[in-house]
């Protein structure tokens, strides 16, 4: 089930595409600082790709202070930190993906057939052109060819519109506003896991219709308006239950065993705890049972807060480098299946695991105006 409520979406700029003019240059950090409009500022890497989404000055040489570029907003602000502009754009859909970056035509890891790949290339090379790539997506596996394609001609006259839009705009000028973040999830979610879709806000429930006639018309009979004038539904999920949770430090685990969480400013560290356990399992199988069970509510944790950046597990210490492996594979296997890019590093001397998650949205804590 996936449940629709109301959240910052006001304040989100995630993923907006602006015609934005350069402030500043900071030769010393090889950057940029992008006015997006209204005075607010977005860095920007030297490092992009420059030239090809240069909007309205003219030249094609080195940036300069004063020149108008198209960007696109890729991660938000975080604390003290500006937003993160892009001039490599991206138009994402349910089944694929167009980039301005990178222009060859690449697949989901998460799609193993080489011969249904092989296919679909050869489809999606006829109608590719020079100026964009193709990233098909895991949830584009076994759709038929026909609705792929039918995307991908509507991103594509999304990419033409907004470019030839853009060089008539002046700076500061919001050129694409990215579909609110509820949309997104239910864009992101496969539809194998998505039992129903429950709001008790009208006007989301709207945006969510129109949103499923028009691109998943056959999730559309998921989707339900909660109205019981006497029960909300809040009550009947617990959600500020469910928030409070998510904000606490604590992570009881099944065993008894527990999760300490600790957001700092540099890196998230999280320390598994034996905890309540008092079964009868000898000391080895205990420490493995635990620091496996521990691997999979540490996954849910991550997306849950949306916790990014550098992440360190202290696992509890298991000195056979068989059990080392094995706790890696699995936790490794259950971070795989966040829609968020996680890669499981490596263990240290210390055995401690560190794992990287891409920072894209802020952490649940900073969305609900909560310290570290």
């Amino acid at each position: 089930m996936i449940q629709m409520d109301m959240e910052e979406e006001g304040q989100s700029i995630l993923g907006n595409i602006y015609v934005g003019k350069i402030k500043n240059i900071a030769k010393n950090i090889n950057s940029a600082f992008v006015d997006i409009g209204n005075g607010r500022m977005a860095y920007y890497s030297l490092t992009d790709n420059w030239n090809h989404h240069f909007a309205a000055s003219g030249h094609k040489g080195s940036p300069k202070v004063g020149d108008d570029i198209i960007v696109q907003i890729s991660k938000e602000a975080v604390k003290t930190k500006d937003p993160v502009a892009s001039a490599n754009l991206s138009f994402t859909g349910r089944y694929c993906v167009l980039t301005c970056k990178k222009k060859q035509i690449s697949f989901s890891s998460k799609i193993n057939s080489q011969p249904w790949k092989q296919k679909i290339r050869a489809v999606l090379e006829e109608k590719k052109e020079e100026d964009f790539g193709i990233i098909v997506r895991t949830n584009a596996w076994n759709v038929d060819v026909s609705v792929i394609l039918e995307e991908l001609e509507q991103l594509k006259k999304k990419y033409h519109s907004l470019m030839d839009a853009a060089m008539y705009r002046t700076s500061g000028s919001l050129l694409l506003e990215a579909e609110p973040s509820y949309i997104g999830r239910l864009r992101d979610t496969y539809t194998e896991s998505m039992e129903e879709i429950l709001t008790d806000d009208k006007e989301i429930f709207q945006k969510v219709s129109d949103y499923l006639s028009l691109h998943q018309p056959g999730d559309l009979k998921k989707l339900r308006l909660y109205s019981d004038p006497y029960v909300s539904l809040n009550k009947v999920y617990q959600l500020d239950k469910a928030v409070e949770e998510t904000l606490s430090r604590h992570v009881w685990l099944r065993s008894g065993g527990y999760l300490v969480i600790e957001p700092t400013e540099s890196m998230t560290v999280i320390d598994v705890n034996t905890g309540k356990y008092s079964g009868k399992k000898n000391l080895h199988d205990t420490i493995m049972m635990i620091n496996l069970e521990a691997a999979q509510e540490i996954s849910r944790q991550l997306r849950l807060r949306n916790l990014s950046g550098i992440i360190v597990v202290d696992f509890i210490d298991m000195d056979e480098e068989e059990d080392q492996r094995l706790l890696l594979k699995t936790f490794s296997a259950y971070c795989s299946t966040d829609p968020v890019k996680t890669t499981v590093v490596d263990i240290t001397k210390l055995n401690l695991v560190e794992v990287t998650r891409k920072k894209i949205r802020k952490p649940f804590y900073e969305q609900m105006g909560r310290k570290r």
